[in-house]
């Protein structure tokens, strides 16, 4: 049988300021650049794309009731 040789997983850059990633913070280079992806995050930065949906849809139901 052929043995398969395994190679160290390849190092990703920071995917907000392209430095070479720290174990740490990983996958970042530190902890503003952890920093800056949890706000963007935070902030709707990051939309996955869909659909548009009906504006009846988006509001969550009143919950105003006079018992």
């Amino acid at each position: 049988m052929a043995e398969i040789e395994k190679n160290p997983p390849v190092a990703r850059p920071c995917p907000i300021c392209g430095k070479p990633a720290v174990e740490r913070y990983r996958p970042f280079c530190s902890a503003r650049c952890a920093d800056v992806d949890l706000g963007r995050w935070l902030k709707g930065g990051y939309v996955i794309p869909g659909e548009p949906l009906d504006e009846a849809e988006e509001a969550p139901p009143s919950r105003d009731r006079d018992d």
